[in-house]
């Protein structure tokens, strides 16, 4: 039986996303924006609560294209409010649009968000090292520089800790427990890492 960290526990949908997903490197724009919109949902919630909600998220967000989000009427979103599918909280909802036009000028500055979002660990995955689940802080001062840099662009739910927990998801750092059969191969992806396309290789 394999051995995983402790917070998926025996839930399958934790299990498939813990596995396969959770701690990978990142480097697609489009995974950035879906990332950084769902951990803001997040806020106050569990994150299985916005899993099993992920799939309702994609269908009313256009798939997390930045561009449509962007586009998207007071009207589109207010009929989202009365979707049971979504977190019905106003300020979330809202927040996703406001999000889009705040990555689409971050886009435009960085040439990518990908270039941008990377600049907070230089440009290189971390590995965490943790032994166990009292080892993996709540925030870090990278989380904290990037909630603060985050929120002067305009982002919205993005406190440190939500950083922290975006860093994780999107694997900027390694927080698969070592004892996790994840942590290893996690690791292996981060020495094909190439800094420069920020994307693993393939030779």
């Amino acid at each position: 039986m394999k051995s995983r960290c402790w917070w998926p526990g025996d839930d399958p949908v934790y299990i498939e996303y813990h596995d396969k997903e959770w701690g990978v490197p990142v480097s697609d724009d489009r995974i950035w924006f879906e990332f950084i919109c769902l951990e803001g949902q997040q806020a106050g919630l569990s994150w299985i609560t916005i899993l099993r909600k992920r799939d309702n998220y994609r269908s009313a967000f256009h798939n997390f294209d930045v561009n449509r989000v962007a586009e998207m009427t007071d009207e589109q979103l207010e009929m989202h409010l009365g979707d049971p599918g979504l977190i019905r909280n106003r300020l979330k909802i809202y927040s996703i649009r406001s999000n889009a036009l705040a990555f689409q000028n971050t886009q435009q500055q960085f040439g990518s968000f990908n270039n941008y979002i990377w600049n907070f660990v230089i440009d290189s995955p971390q590995d965490g090292r943790r032994d166990s689940m009292s080892d993996v802080p709540a925030k870090t001062a990278e989380s904290e520089a990037m909630s603060k840099d985050l929120k002067k662009r305009g982002f919205k739910f993005c406190g440190p800790t939500i950083c922290y927990a975006f860093m994780q998801a999107a694997g900027m750092i390694n927080d698969h427990t070592r004892h996790c059969f994840r942590h290893k191969e996690i690791s292996q992806l981060h020495k094909t890492w190439n800094p420069q396309s920020k994307s693993m290789t393939t030779n």
